[in-house]
């Protein structure tokens, strides 16, 4: 799966977790950070972490949410789970 790919099924993700925040997650990037420009909240970040281990077969293990300012660190940690 390429980084515009995973980008594309982050936003899916992203926005089922928090569709408050649809437009700003439509529009974002990989440098968007999730807390401050997406306003991502714990639980919105714990859903978000749901999702991905559902949606793409991986686990998140010994990371927590704040291991994650950007959207590129999320795909950057799904990018090496499934190579």
């Amino acid at each position: 799966m390429s980084r515009t790919e995973i980008i594309e099924k982050l936003r899916e993700i992203l926005i089922a977790a928090d569709d408050r925040s649809r437009d700003k997650v439509a529009a974002c990037t990989e440098e968007s950070r999730l807390v401050a420009d997406l306003g991502f909240s714990s639980v919105s970040m714990l859903y978000m972490v749901i999702a991905i281990e559902e949606e793409m077969g991986i686990r998140f293990d010994n990371v927590g949410a704040s291991d994650f300012e950007t959207l590129g660190d999320v795909v950057s940690f799904i990018e090496a789970k499934l190579k």
